[in-house]
């Protein structure tokens, strides 16, 4: 598929991103409009309809099969149905979407099996799982954890491959992937809590981003964010352990480590996947330290306070890539 084509891909799910965010908004600000779908669905919305429409596609990419898109379209499309009151419908397409992911992440696996591949499919695996727990009204949150955390973690892991490690490291990446995946058999998430603080400290060993991030330009900047999700990572690690799955440790982890991730890799993964070069510029720290700043105050202080904050930094985010990208041209 062109580029170009995958654009509306990308469009459809940046729609739950908007509604999202502003439904996330509306529930600690009662006086904010929103559509009540917006609000009651917040989490479906930002994690399955709009981050997972983002990862699918790039795995749709890198796969190069037609049918592998269908994962990203069915994410889309099920946020859309969502937010228009077609519950049943908008669950069934994210189901869809993440069981034609886990067979995108099946077929790579075949094409090169190792480490890493596997821990994408497990990732997928755990995609699968929330997904299905949500249409049956179960809880999702620590499966759609471990789908992040599998994710990039094996991402990682295949990018920092040119660091010497010992059989060790390789070892306790693949108990630490495991626990983190069975974690959520347990309801109150506290093992899963332990499991996210010891991969953080993994990554903080062992990825190349302690050693990027002493250059200089886009590949410092992709480091400090990669090394500042692992920070939040560990935060959210902790939280779990010590109160569960409470607003501090959920929005710890899919704010402060899965969007920083996002602005890290986004200057690299949108030129590949839809053929858009955003060049680096300093301006994209302004955005990755509101969103680290709001989120601390979320954390520590005020939930609503930082919540605006986190909504600022991304829309931030997006508007300054788009006019890198728009300057370049």
């Amino acid at each position: 598929m062109p580029p170009r084509l995958r654009a509306p891909l990308l469009a459809l799910g940046a729609v739950s991103l908007v509604f999202a965010l502003a439904g996330g908004l509306a529930r600690l600000t009662p006086w904010l409009p929103a559509p009540g779908t917006a609000i009651g669905w917040h989490g479906a919305l930002m994690v399955s309809a709009f981050l997972g429409s983002v990862v699918s596609l790039e795995r749709a990419a890198a796969l190069g099969r037609p049918w592998g898109y269908l994962a990203p379209l069915c994410a889309g499309a099920g946020g859309i149905a969502l937010l228009a009151g077609a519950a049943r419908a908008g669950l069934a397409l994210a189901v869809a979407a993440a069981a034609l992911f886990a067979a995108c992440s099946a077929a790579l696996m075949r094409r090169q099996r190792s480490l890493e591949t596997g821990t994408l499919l497990a990732g997928a695996l755990a995609w699968l799982i929330g997904n299905a727990a949500l249409a049956q009204g179960a809880p999702p949150h620590g499966w759609w954890v471990a789908f992040f955390v599998l994710t990039i973690g094996a991402e990682r892991l295949e990018l920092s491959r040119y660091l010497k490690r010992s059989a060790f490291s390789r070892r306790a990446f693949v108990a630490l992937a495991a626990g983190v995946l069975l974690a959520p058999l347990e309801p109150a998430l506290r093992a899963q809590g332990a499991l996210l603080a010891l991969f953080a400290a993994w990554l903080l060993r062992y990825d190349l981003a302690r050693v990027t991030v002493r250059g200089r330009g886009l590949p410092r900047f992709v480091a400090v964010c990669l090394l500042a999700g692992y920070f939040w990572l560990a935060v959210a690690g902790a939280l779990l352990l010590l109160h569960g799955p409470r607003d501090a440790a959920l929005h710890a982890l899919f704010v402060g480590f899965v969007f920083s991730m996002i602005f890290g890799h986004a200057p690299v993964i949108l030129p590949a996947v839809l053929g858009v070069r955003v060049p680096y510029g300093p301006a994209l720290y302004a955005p990755l330290a509101l969103l680290h700043a709001s989120l601390a105050v979320r954390v520590a202080y005020s939930a609503p306070l930082g919540a605006w904050g986190n909504a600022a930094a991304i829309v931030l985010f997006l508007g300054s890539a788009a006019l890198l990208a728009l300057r370049r041209t």
